[in-house]
């Protein structure tokens, strides 16, 4: 799973508690208004019956269904189409396409879209955190999936995400804590496309 990250989300038809759909509908007017983003962010995963905790910082840059991930390593672009994943270590390039009708798959593009009608939204607290005020919401899958919820923390005076955690069956936990968020900005369109100039002697594997 990926960052994520864009903010574009529509809530009329979300099942759950009143408080939940007031801070989410907040939410999603808030976020309307960007036509992009760029994050800074943590990722962890950690899985305490198997002894497992792992920490990576990375980026992200998001305009519509388009997005760059850079982590660990990997730099993941997407056209929307098409997914390119570039491994550093071994120069190697992974191209496949997008399966818009994957609904398992959280992508950048989608995990913060995808709470509709599919998802029951429930108020588990306001509390502080960050230096700041925030609401925690926890979207329950309505259908089942290899997740059972997701969890998130959202600023009670900017209505921005601070972080998101997917709860896996398996007992994972994988948490995206965002560190800096800039909507609206600069963003190069031609870094949404794989530029195979700029990588001499990568070894493709087109998977499509």
């Amino acid at each position: 799973m990926m960052l994520s990250a864009t903010v574009f989300a529509q809530y009329s038809n979300q099942k759950g508690d009143k408080k939940s759909k007031e801070i989410l509908e907040k939410f999603k007017l808030k976020s309307e208004s960007y036509k992009n983003f760029t994050a800074d962010f943590t990722y962890k995963m950690t899985n305490t019956e198997a002894n497992i905790s792992e920490s990576k910082d990375g980026h992200i840059s998001v305009e519509g269904n388009k997005y760059v991930l850079d982590i660990a390593g990997q730099k993941v672009i997407s056209d929307g189409t098409t997914t390119w994943t570039y491994i550093k270590d071994v120069n190697e390039l992974q191209i496949n396409e997008v399966d818009e009708d994957d609904d398992e798959s959280l992508t950048p593009a989608k995990i913060l879209t995808y709470f509709d009608d599919k998802f029951r939204s429930k108020m588990i607290q306001s509390n502080f955190q960050y230096g700041t005020d925030v609401y925690v919401i926890d979207m329950i899958p309505i259908e089942g999936k290899s997740y059972y919820k997701i969890r998130l923390v959202i600023d009670a005076k900017t209505y921005e995400i601070h972080d998101f955690t997917i709860f896996d069956k398996n007992g994972s936990k994988f948490s995206y804590v965002i560190h800096k968020f800039q909507p609206n900005t600069d963003i190069d369109p031609s870094i949404f496309t794989f530029d195979k100039k700029k990588y001499p002697g990568v070894d493709v594997v087109d998977m499509r």
